[in-house]
């Protein structure tokens, strides 16, 4: 998986996810490569609590494939009695949580080393297995909405073993309306691979094909500008660097407009193309259904964020003031405000970390610990481990596993909050739900990461020893909230346009989605009003983003930000019963819709609130900076 999210595999039977969740409050492509060499020893996780051996794994991945295979001998027999319908339920999770575990190991095994072609195969091996599945078990939801509602609630209340499946079972029958026939739901696991398509496509032509130019800075370096050369040098001190990394780096996007819109397109068409056969209104309400999430939190969170674009260009205006530029341009958005010399290893980024979550209380600082004192992390960069930062929570009878490129400066501190925050999440919810149950959303992940990025903040915010380090903290936190609630609600925007567009049968091509996406970074940079200007160039960023072929996923980072602004606003305070809402919500993992979830712990997502805590943190940032700056 490559992406900055929980991936979830919904198949056609039960839901189950990988669970791997990247940081980051960008793009996967604003994420640092791992450094040639590594900055010390390395430490590295155990793979040996999942399978003793290679071979160990290669006799558990073809007993999964034997399993797999006798599946749908179940066809036909969910409606025979209770007791079968527990037989199949219970042997189909017994192959997917096998199934995963062969999955986890292959791909930890491979992002160790990339260059590894036996990991690479192994890894390949991992997901056609998956999509066997997918196809043994087409049957199961037409199969179970036939038996009918009165049916499966007597069987659940006869049969002890059906407890554990009863959210699953009543989750197929709400959407008994969008679930299709036999013949209907077997060619769409069949071509489950080729919907998935374009975006092997994309990361193909980008990462492979693109000749990505070679610049020359004003201090005589010379710079290979692909997307980790942009993302290391876009925050170039020197401005007129930025404008040449800029002008050079998006111009050539430029040139890939047709073909990456085609590819972005064919996407597009696939999802119009799905949702019409499952009785969809649109692909937006889809992608919400799945998780039965009410398109009003969709709509109220981008009218939220648009009302409050004048708290965004208030920073754009001090920012420009702090960096000493008149006119604020695309370009001065990168560099930081305050340049930081701090060093905070692996060990200092754990004590940090413990002492700065202390608000969320023992019961969460428990499982913390043990994540932080386990050999479950794969922490320092080395040459051919995969860029980035993820938890992979889902050996459901193991442990979570964390990968990390720490190097040793406080925005690896934060990854580290950020993911030991997903692991802490995972431990609580094994602790309480069996495996059918421990599914939990990205819808709730998120915010249950982000959140300890915010308390971090604010610890060393609270902590700094002098003004300056203080201002770095503050501008750091800013930039957070730039990147995870504005800009990711700006792409949440271009992606619903552009599938409304065809929704409603108007031609699309790289060219529109320019249009599109150009007039989307003037509204929210304040180009019209004059606050940041916007080169039409730079409109290609659209082509740039990777998170467009995961279908609606970017504006969870939105809420996610928004919903951790929210808890953190009240733990901060000393808020005792937002605190014990807000580890039962982590407990509960995925016993019910992650919307229902966030309700019952006192927070309405579909409400203005969660977002308008959001503007009142950025604000109150923004007024400390300024009455540092004012002494």
């Amino acid at each position: 998986m490559s992406v900055c999210d929980v991936k979830r595999f919904r198949s056609l039977g039960l839901i189950f996810a990988t669970a791997v969740v990247l940081t980051g409050c960008g793009t996967l492509s604003d994420l640092p490569e791992p450094l040639s060499e590594q900055p010390q020893q390395q430490i590295s996780w155990d793979l040996t609590d999942l399978y003793e051996s290679p071979e160990a794994w290669q006799l558990a991945y073809v007993a999964v494939l034997d399993q797999i295979s006798n599946l749908p001998e179940y066809q036909g027999t969910l409606g025979n009695s209770a007791e079968s319908l527990a037989d199949a339920l219970v042997a189909i999770s017994d192959v997917q949580k096998e199934a995963i575990r062969v999955y986890i190991y292959t791909s930890l095994k491979s992002d160790e080393d990339q260059r590894v072609a036996e990991s690479q195969e192994q890894l390949g091996q991992s997901r056609a297995m998956f999509s066997e599945y997918s196809q043994a078990v087409f049957w199961i939801s037409p199969e179970i909405l036939a038996i009918g509602a009165d049916r499966i609630s007597s069987y659940i209340a006869q049969e002890p073993r059906l407890e554990v499946f009863d959210f699953y079972l009543e989750d197929i029958l709400a959407n008994a309306e969008h679930t299709l026939g036999d013949e209907a739901e077997a060619v769409l696991a069949a071509v489950g691979i080729v919907l998935g398509s374009p975006n092997n496509i994309y990361e193909l032509l980008v990462n492979a094909d693109v000749p990505w130019p070679t610049i020359e800075l004003s201090t005589g370096e010379e710079v290979f500008l692909n997307q980790a050369g942009y993302s290391r040098h876009r925050a170039a001190p020197n401005r007129e660097d930025r404008i040449l990394v800029f002008d050079t780096f998006w111009s050539m996007w430029q040139e890939y407009l047709d073909s990456i819109g085609l590819i972005l397109t064919t996407e597009v068409n696939a999802n119009v193309a799905v949702a019409k056969l499952r009785n969809y209104d649109s692909v937006l309400q889809m992608q919400l259904s799945e998780e039965n999430i009410p398109t009003q939190v969709y709509e109220t969170l981008v009218t939220e964020v648009n009302d409050a674009l004048p708290t965004l260009y208030r920073y754009f205006e001090l920012r420009g003031e702090m960096l000493g530029v008149e006119q604020m341009h695309y370009y001065d958005i990168y560099p930081p405000l305050i340049e930081l010399d701090l060093v905070f290893d692996i060990n200092t980024s754990r004590d940090i970390t413990l002492a700065a979550l202390s608000p969320l209380g023992e019961e969460y600082l428990e499982p913390m610990e043990a994540v932080a004192n386990s050999d479950w992390l794969h922490v320092y960069p080395q040459p051919g481990k995969r860029s980035g930062a993820y938890m992979n929570g889902s050996g459901y009878d193991v442990h979570p596993y964390v990968l990390l490129n720490h190097n040793d400066d406080f925005n690896s501190m934060s990854t580290y909050a950020h993911e030991l925050g997903h692991a802490v999440h995972t431990l609580l919810t094994t602790a309480k739900q069996p495996f059918e149950k421990s599914d939990y959303s990205t819808f709730i992940a998120e915010i249950a990461s982000q959140i300890n990025e915010i308390l971090l903040e604010e610890y060393m915010i609270a902590n700094a020893k002098s003004d300056e380090e203080r201002l770095y903290y503050l501008g750091y936190s800013l930039e957070s909230m730039r990147g995870s609630f504005y800009r990711q609600t700006m792409f949440s925007e271009f992606e619903h346009a552009i599938h409304k567009a065809v929704e409603a049968g108007e031609p699309i091509s790289g060219e529109r989605m320019n249009d599109i996406y150009g007039d989307l970074l003037k509204r929210y940079h304040g180009h019209d009003e004059g606050v940041l200007l916007m080169d039409d160039t730079y409109a290609a960023e659209w082509a740039y983003i990777p998170h467009f072929y995961y279908d609606f996923y970017v504006y969870q980072y939105s809420t996610s930000i928004a919903g951790a602004a929210w808890f953190a606003e009240r733990l901060l305070a000393g808020d005792a019963q937002v605190q014990q809402a807000f580890i039962e919500m982590l407990q509960a993992g995925g016993s019910d819709y992650p919307y229902e979830l966030l309700r019952t712990a006192g927070l309405d997502m579909a409400s203005p609130e969660p977002y308008r805590a959001a503007v009142r943190r950025m604000d109150s940032v923004m007024d400390r900076i300024e009455s540092i700056l004012a002494n």
